[in-house]
């Protein structure tokens, strides 16, 4: 048995996934795997690394800093998060992100990226945090519109969460059989195709994949919402979502709403903290 951990993105969500992950690592629960999306994968990679606080810590530190994200960083750098700075210099000088323990801690740890050309997904596997690994992990949250793609090894690569937002699907296929799915919208949450969508096909015409898996993402999305839930009603997944909808933006860093979200999900794992431990002790 082999138990995973799935986490989706949405931007400043995450920080609930954060509190969640947080609780987990100060309660010594240790999956096999992880695979993240998007925020899932910036956030989660500290779960690798075994940094609990880390990620609201940098965020509060740097929420106003121009270096970090804006559309200052953008009109300069084309990208809404800054690359150098957010992923490479900061985690190596100002927040230091620990590769040592990221590089020999077991646990396995995914990523999921969207190729431009295709308009499928790509999944990676990090074994270590040095600066190729790094920008797979900066792809899997490079939002279209407001990022560059991000050219790694021949490949142009977006946001995974455009073509696979929830990949338990793709971790059953790799073996792990006990997963904890951690969501960022609360239950009964459909998605559904963005008003914009005619807007963003002009704007994203010289990709048209991607825009072509923009314009379906809620189908993709909501079956695999109801995947999620069959998988629920069989026992082999545990569904972790707040409970209302989080009071935060996707790119909103308002300090007081950034720490409420990140508390409610400190709060949602303490009180499920039994249900996780015996969860992952069960056999299937």
């Amino acid at each position: 048995m082999k138990k995973g951990l799935v986490l989706e993105g949405g931007g400043m969500r995450g920080l609930f996934t954060a509190g969640i992950l947080d609780e987990m690592m100060e309660n010594g629960i240790q999956p096999d795997g992880l695979i993240g999306v998007s925020a899932g994968a910036t956030f989660g990679c500290n779960y690798k690394s075994k940094q609990p606080g880390r990620v609201l810590r940098y965020n509060l530190r740097f929420k106003d800093d121009p270096r970090y994200m804006g559309f200052r960083s953008f009109l300069k750098t084309g990208d809404y998060v800054n690359a150098e700075f957010g992923y490479h210099y900061m985690p190596k000088e100002l927040d230091v992100f620990d590769t040592e323990t990221f590089a020999t801690n077991p646990m396995d740890f995914h990523i999921v990226c969207t190729d431009v050309d295709t308009g499928k997904p790509v999944y990676r596997r990090i074994d270590k945090f040095e600066y190729e690994e790094i920008e797979w992990v900066r792809a899997s949250a490079s939002l279209p519109v407001i990022t560059k793609p991000v050219n790694i090894s021949g490949l142009r690569l977006l946001d995974g969460g455009m073509t696979d937002s929830i990949p338990l699907q793709y971790f059953q296929s790799q073996g792990y059989d006990r997963n904890i799915v951690i969501l960022t919208q609360p239950k009964g949450f459909k998605k559904t195709q963005p008003k914009i969508m005619p807007i963003l096909h002009v704007l994203l015409r010289k990709t048209p994949k991607v825009a072509n898996a923009m314009a379906v993402r809620h189908i993709m999305y909501n079956q695999q919402l109801d995947y999620i839930s069959e998988q629920e009603k069989l026992g082999n997944t545990l569904l972790i979502y707040p409970e209302d909808e989080l009071p935060i933006g996707r790119v909103e860093m308002d300090e007081a709403k950034m720490l409420r979200v990140y508390a409610i999900g400190r709060e949602m794992a303490k009180n499920r903290m039994d249900e996780i431990r015996k969860f992952y002790l069960m056999e299937n």
